[in-house]
């Protein structure tokens, strides 16, 4: 691979981690206050700790992705791995909702399913990159 299309990943991997981080940071820390700017409010759950518990495992993936970001990316191609899947299954079950019409807000569906889709697209890219460098 050569060392521009390494520099490129990596940076792929930087933004996923501040995305995620932030977003982790706020659903965690904030549940209430992220659910009523996006106009939702209602529709938090009495016991807000789910919510916090899901913006904690956002943002754990945030720094595996910051992780792969500052390391060999060939020695990290399982991790990578499972951060495609992570963006494979959230932009999944956001675009089943959204498409079913059970998405109490557009933004779930339309902006966060749309920047993990083409995440999902391009660590997919990286990890059959990185694969494939490595056969002989």
């Amino acid at each position: 691979m050569s060392p521009a299309r390494e520099k490129y990943y990596r940076n792929l991997f930087r933004v996923a981690a501040a995305y995620d981080g932030i977003l982790g940071l706020i659903f965690t820390l904030l549940p209430g206050l992220a659910f009523e700017r996006l106009g939702i409010g209602d529709q938090l759950p009495a016991f807000g700790g789910y919510i916090a518990l899901l913006g904690a495992f956002v943002l754990v993936i945030g720094v595996a992705y910051y992780l792969i970001s500052r390391s060999d990316l060939r020695r990290n191609r399982d991790l990578i791995l499972v951060g495609v899947l992570y963006k494979l299954a959230y932009c999944a079950i956001a675009f089943f909702y959204w498409f079913t019409g059970a998405l109490p807000h557009l933004i779930f569906g339309a902006l966060f399913g749309v920047a993990d889709l083409i995440f999902f697209m391009l660590m997919a890219e990286c990890y059959l990159t990185v694969r494939k460098a490595e056969q002989p």
